[in-house]
């Protein structure tokens, strides 16, 4: 599915949701999943660098390598919410999509 998709298209579709969703997830999972916190400025650098890239592609690299080692590939844990799940693979989705674009 992700193939189809350019990276332009899941900034100006994903990220919308995304920005609304993770300060969420990180509110109500937060305090028994720390590591959200750590998602959660990740996404926001992620919204600031593409920010300033405007029309041009941003350098996420380092944010979604970041982004897999924390997230153990983004792997749900068992005791969250459909919202903490839709984040991971929207996540995912936009991680996988700025790497094929990159190649």
């Amino acid at each position: 599915m992700s193939s189809q998709f350019s990276f332009a298209h899941i900034k100006e579709n994903q990220f919308k949701t995304l920005a609304q969703y993770v300060p969420i997830v990180d509110r109500v999972h937060g305090p028994h999943h720390p590591e959200f916190h750590e998602v959660r400025r990740l996404f926001d650098v992620i919204i600031e660098k593409t920010k300033k890239a405007g029309a041009e592609k941003p350098d996420l690299q380092q944010e979604f390598i970041k982004l897999r080692e924390i997230t153990d590939n983004y792997s749900v844990p068992d005791d969250v919410c459909e919202t903490y799940a839709a984040v991971y693979q929207m996540l995912a989705e936009a991680d996988k999509v700025f790497h094929s674009d990159v190649e």
